[in-house]
């Protein structure tokens, strides 16, 4: 899986803005042509995404293209146009609004048979879907199922706020009168659990207090406690924050690594599903839970710190 701890939103119409981004240390960054571009600057939007992707310089960071959605005018060129132009230098094309599985599979059918055209490798492009309305998250499941391609569920909260009416105009933040629990542990939840049935990776969408980075985290704690992968981030001042909370502690990963020596040792040199480490007690279960927490370490870049030593070795 791609690492997507942080996902950056770059307007394609904005060329100051992409050239910092790629300086940046988000692990993904997606060049809109969607809701951050005015329909005048739709088509020269195009053009711009695919000169930004062709010049490099991402450095190892997921490259994703945002298109508009499939009831607008602009969709399909937006796939013709970027794929033909820069599909070689292209990770993921993200489908926002998706309301069922004909969307993705629409899509997948359009990248393939231009992969084919071009001579690339055909379904190496993955696709990326947003989750914006109450009929997406009703469809969730069909939509996680709907393509090989699909790599990623996203979380559009404000879209899907004011398609089901919630009374707030802060996206992201609890809506005013709601005391207990929380507003979005459902949506959340749901988008996990469809993402996860069918070996997607889940994102968090959006905080849009860009200034406010204490409340950026509470949020993002919020989704990555969940076991979300990642969240979007709009500002540079969010990256940091949204890195450090998608990934484990150095404490965690040194414990999770420990886990995994421990539990391989006893299955294959003493023959036992079940061993001790220090005064806990760990088996398969403990095993699968310490991959999780292993693989986000790996992902993130750290070092182990610490060894497994054997009883008696």
């Amino acid at each position: 899986m791609r690492s997507r701890r942080t996902t950056l939103a770059v307007p394609a119409s904005n060329q100051r803005f992409i050239d910092k981004a790629r300086g940046l240390a988000a692990d993904e960054v997606f060049l809109d042509l969607e809701d951050a571009v005015a329909p005048s600057a739709k088509e020269a939007a195009r053009g711009a995404a695919v000169a930004a992707l062709n010049e490099g310089g991402w450095d190892g960071k997921v490259r994703v293209v945002r298109i508009n959605d499939l009831e607008t005018p602009w969709a399909y060129r937006d796939v013709i146009e970027v794929v033909e132009g820069a599909g070689a230098a292209l990770d993921a094309v993200m489908l926002p609004k998706a309301r069922d599985a004909s969307h993705v599979q629409w899509l997948d059918r359009l990248l393939t048979q231009i992969e084919r055209a071009m001579g690339y490798e055909v379904g190496r492009i993955g696709i990326e879907a947003q989750i914006e309305d109450a009929r997406g998250m009703v469809e969730v499941d069909a939509i996680a199922a709907s393509s090989p391609r699909l790599e990623a569920l996203v979380l559009g909260p404000g879209d899907l706020m004011a398609s089901i009416n919630m009374k707030t105009l802060t996206v992201g933040e609890q809506p005013p009168g709601y005391t207990e629990g929380d507003a979005y542990h459902y949506i959340l939840m749901r988008i996990l659990m469809a993402a996860r049935a069918h070996d997607l990776q889940a994102v968090d969408g959006p905080y849009f207090n860009v200034r406010d980075v204490d409340a950026f985290t509470r949020v993002a704690e919020r989704s990555a406690a969940l076991g979300y992968d990642g969240k979007w981030v709009l500002h540079p001042s969010q990256i940091e924050a949204g890195n450090a909370v998608f990934s484990p502690s150095q404490e965690d990963y040194d414990h999770a690594e420990l886990v995994l020596d421990a539990y391989e040792h006893s299955v294959t040199v003493e023959g036992r599903g079940a061993v001790t480490l220090g005064d806990e007690m760990i088996d398969e279960a403990s095993r699968k839970m310490a991959l999780v927490v292993a693989a986000k370490g790996r992902a993130a870049g750290l070092e182990r710190t610490k060894r497994f030593e054997p009883p008696g070795g």
